[in-house]
């Protein structure tokens, strides 16, 4: 489903506003978690993009009424909602796409650490499930610590017999969305051009936008790049202190999310040269996982 990319090229971003008007397959993308503060603002934006025909929305709870007021919005996909581990299975059959967003979010003092140790729990058992469920799709990994949740994924689907490296993603678009912001801003360059390629990780310092890669050019001087690069890696903390322990970043990245599916909706749609990065099993660096380019296509 994708090629590592090892040397960075200068690419469009890939989110078209607008789509072509003849007729698309059929796709099913499942979002876990949906009833959660990332989970809800992305059920949205999925039942916005027109390459979605269903849309499973499952949580533990509260799923209902998300699908129900999803389910309003006048666009192609018929959603459906799932509550409970006995109805999960209804969820993923047939997913082409299934998103986790699922687990606790950061708070004000949580380390990535103190994440781990609630969330890898909650992504062992929804990848368990995956794995017998519909064991070809696509899985984007949103819960955190992203670092540590797709190896955890990996090796649940390699106990499993189903694990493709090709079609384990963990979802660092956050970390390239804010990095073309703070860019476009100090470069005073538009946004919607801008593109700015993050690889590495999805933590701290792990995170390393290549501003000098970054397109359109601009001459930063260096303690400008700098900064834009401590502020791309902090802006998640940024945000759980701007929400004084009342919220993470939620908004952004369920946008980024959606931006990643998308992506990995048009590769299987065989739509060419679609790029964005993530972070997989690589073997760019000597590291097992890392995050660079990767290039979606549809397998013959």
């Amino acid at each position: 489903m994708f090629r590592s990319v090892a040397r960075s090229a200068a690419g469009k971003h890939l989110l078209r506003r607008g789509y072509a008007t003849e007729s698309v397959p059929d796709r099913k993308v499942a979002v876990l978690g949906a009833a959660g503060g990332i989970g809800q603002p992305l059920a949205l934006l999925m039942k916005l993009n027109p390459l979605v025909s269903r849309l499973a929305l499952y949580d533990i709870a509260n799923t209902p009424g998300v699908a129900a007021d999803v389910s309003h919005v006048n666009t192609r996909s018929e959603v459906a909602g799932y509550v409970g581990e006995d109805q999960l299975k209804q969820a993923l059959e047939g997913c082409d796409v299934v998103i986790i967003p699922a687990g606790v979010p950061r708070k004000p003092g949580m380390t990535r650490d103190d994440l781990f140790n609630i969330n890898a729990g909650i992504v062992k058992g929804l990848c368990a499930a995956i794995a017998k469920y519909c064991p070809n799709a696509l899985v984007n990994m949103i819960s955190n610590p992203v670092n540590s949740t797709v190896p955890i994924a990996a090796e649940v689907f390699k106990k499993a017999g189903t694990y493709d490296e090709k079609k384990l993603f963990g979802v660092t678009t956050l970390d390239a969305v804010r990095a073309k912001t703070f860019y476009a801003g100090k470069a005073k360059a538009n946004v919607a051009d801008v593109n700015v390629p993050v690889v590495g990780g999805h933590a701290g310092i792990t995170i390393l936008p290549l501003f000098s890669q970054a397109t359109p050019k601009a001459n930063l001087p260096e303690e400008d790049i700098k900064a834009l690069t401590k502020r791309t890696q902090d802006g998640g903390t940024e945000v759980v202190e701007a929400k004084a322990g009342k919220g993470s970043a939620t908004l952004s990245m369920a946008y980024a999310g959606a931006i990643f599916a998308d992506a990995c909706l048009k590769g299987l749609n065989g739509v060419p040269d679609v790029v964005e990065c993530s972070f997989v099993q690589s073997t760019v660096t000597e590291l097992p996982f890392f995050a660079s380019k990767v290039i979606f296509f549809k397998r013959p």
